[in-house]
C-alpha cells in the first residue's frame, strides 16, 4: 500500500505497512539519516520531526497516520536556519547526538513563541534528553535564536 505525503517540501509515497514507524521510514526507506534513534518509546526526543508544523516522536509516529500531510526533519531545516545558526554560534553540541531532535524541538517552540521565557524553554524543551548536559547551551541558544530573524 502506497502512503503519499511531504518530507522537506518534496511529495514523495512509499511502499511500506502502515504502522512502521516514521522514523525508520526516513532513515531506512529514504535514507534521511539526521532523524536518530534513541529510545524507541518516545521518551528521549532524538528523532523528534515536525508534522504540519508540530514536534512529534517519530519513532511512534505511525506512517499511515501522516498521509498526505507535511514531514520536515533536520534536513529540512537547510543548514541556515536560525536554531542551527544559534547552535553553532554557542558551541551547544558535545556528542551531538540528541541535538537533530533538541533543534526540531527549539524550532517549533521558537515558531508558537517568539520570545520564550525560561520556564517555558525549559518546559518545551523537558521531552529532550541531552546525555552531555549540555542544557544552559540549549536554553541560552533558543533565547538567542529567538532574537535572530
Amino acid at each position: 500500500m502506497k502512503i503519499a505525503f511531504q518530507v522537506n517540501g518534496k511529495r514523495t509515497s512509499v511502499d511500506v505497512a502502515p504502522d512502521t514507524p516514521l522514523l525508520w521510514v526516513l532513515r531506512d526507506t529514504l535514507g534521511m539519516t539526521g532523524t536518530k534513534f534513541g529510545c524507541g518509546k518516545a521518551l528521549c526526543g532524538a528523532c523528534t520531526v515536525h508534522l504540519n508544523g508540530m514536534a512529534v516522536r517519530s519513532c511512534q509516529t505511525q506512517i499511515g497516520s501522516v498521509a498526505g500531510q507535511k514531514v520536515t526533519t533536520i534536513e529540512g531545516l537547510g543548514g541556515n536556519h536560525r536554531v542551527q545558526r544559534a547552535w553553532m554560534a554557542l558551541d551547544v553540541p558535545q556528542c551531538g547526538y540528541c541535538q537533530p531532535g533538541q533543534m526540531m524541538s527549539a524550532s517549533a517552540l521558537l515558531a508558537m513563541n517568539k520570545n520564550p521565557s525560561d520556564q517555558d524553554i525549559d518546559a518545551f524543551m523537558s521531552g529532550n534528553i541531552c546525555r552531555c548536559g549540555t542544557y544552559p547551551r540549549i536554553r541560552a541558544a533558543i533565547k538567542a535564536a529567538a532574537k535572530m530573524s
